[in-house]
């Protein structure tokens, strides 16, 4: 679906050369900060401010919007949903693993596997 959208406003994700890949990447990581800051707005996070109300469905949008721009990275650096499905797989093995262990140490090369 997505990458039917993003041809729609003229991104091909499968053919671009490696200007446009860094271009996209930096284009989704900051779109990704943007809805992330809309999120943090979907929240009464002013201490200050006691005007402020809780959002949720605005929430829940935004979460969408977010999954929308990672969805589009992803396909910048070829992956599919598979691809992404078995990293985050993978990657949440790790994540358990240096929790068992207590996490006190960075090992640089755990998700080389990945």
């Amino acid at each position: 679906m997505q990458r039917e959208l993003n041809m729609r406003i003229g991104v091909d994700t499968e053919n671009m050369d490696e200007g446009e890949r860094v271009k996209w990447i930096l284009n989704y990581s900051r779109a990704l900060q943007q809805e992330n800051s809309e999120l943090v707005d979907s929240v009464p996070w002013k201490w200050w401010a006691k005007y402020q109300k809780f959002d949720i469905q605005n929430a829940k949008v935004e979460v969408v919007d977010m999954l929308h721009f990672l969805v589009s990275l992803a396909q910048v650096l070829g992956m599919g949903a598979d691809d992404f499905y078995n990293a985050y797989a993978k990657k949440n093995h790790i994540n358990h693993v240096r929790q068992d262990s207590g996490y006190d140490r960075k090992d640089e090369n755990d998700c080389r596997s990945i």
